[in-house]
């Protein structure tokens, strides 16, 4: 497929195997754990590893591939236990993403926990600091996820985006992963096209529209400012079809790659469905 449209992947059995299964549901593009995403330490991406994928990649015909970071991860957190493993792990990902030629790194702000959401946001921008200047070989982008907001979830606003980027020694470092259901659960109407357009220009003024450069394609079970994360296929949630027809049809964002995280199904024929269901909203 030559659009910019794909899904999550399983590494099971291997990295390069994620690539495989992205082109047999017809994915232009993939997004991938670099190992397993429910445990602190992964078994470190070998030399064969690394060249097999870059291999798989360049005859795979997918655009690109984009990281996501493990769910454990909170770089939110104050000092203590959390967060040396949490730094540890986050510097694992940036120097395998950088072995295996990966560019985008996707990852939730985290959680500020019992302190203040302003506490939490300059705890995340100094863990970055750190990290960049510990893994300069790292020459992509971490793209900072757009959040529901549930409990002392950081990421809900725009604004707080863009405090983590601008408090950064390295701006130039940070993107945006802008994930629909997390979007609308957070306050965002972007099921209408008034509401849509509102919202991109918000994105736009707060944060910078240039930054924006992943879409993760999740409906929402649960409605407009409801903070809460439960993805839902295309089109059958809160969401419907139309925010997705808006999005496909923007020119702006035609070579962004929009990625979903729906629930799989057998054999991962649910990726196809809702595949199918998007590529019948482009006009």
């Amino acid at each position: 497929m030559n659009d910019y449209l794909g899904a999550h992947m399983s590494i099971a059995g291997g990295l390069h195997l994620a690539i495989d299964r992205a082109v047999a549901v017809g994915c232009g593009v993939l997004q991938i754990f670099t190992r397993n995403s429910n445990q602190w330490r992964g078994k470190p991406v070998s030399e064969a590893d690394c060249a097999l994928f870059r291999e798989k990649f360049a005859t795979s015909g997918l655009h690109e591939v984009v990281s996501h970071d493990i769910y454990l991860i909170n770089l939110a957190s104050p000092p203590g236990e959390m967060r040396e493993k949490s730094l540890n792990a986050f510097r694992d990902e940036l120097e395998s993403c950088a072995r295996l030629g990966i560019k985008k790194v996707v990852m939730h702000p985290g959680s500020h926990l019992s302190d203040t959401p302003e506490a939490g946001l300059t705890r995340i921008t100094s863990a970055f600091d750190q990290l960049f200047g510990e893994v300069p070989q790292f020459e992509g982008r971490v793209l900072i996820e757009t959040t529901a907001g549930q409990g002392s979830n950081l990421g809900r606003t725009f604004e707080e985006l863009r405090a983590i980027i601008e408090g950064s020694r390295y701006p130039e470092k940070f993107a945006v992963c802008f994930d629909t259901c997390h979007t609308f659960a957070a306050g965002y109407d972007i099921a209408t096209e008034q509401g849509y357009a509102d919202t991109m220009a918000q994105f736009d003024q707060i944060i910078g529209l240039e930054r924006l450069q992943c879409f993760h394609f999740n409906d929402s079970k649960k409605g407009l400012g409801s903070r809460v994360d439960r993805h839902e296929h295309i089109g059958r949630g809160e969401l419907g079809p139309e925010p997705f027809r808006f999005i496909l049809n923007d020119k702006r964002f035609a070579t962004v790659p929009k990625i979903l995280e729906t629930p799989k199904g057998d054999n991962d024929e649910m990726d196809r469905v809702n595949l199918e269901v998007l590529r019948g909203l482009v006009k």
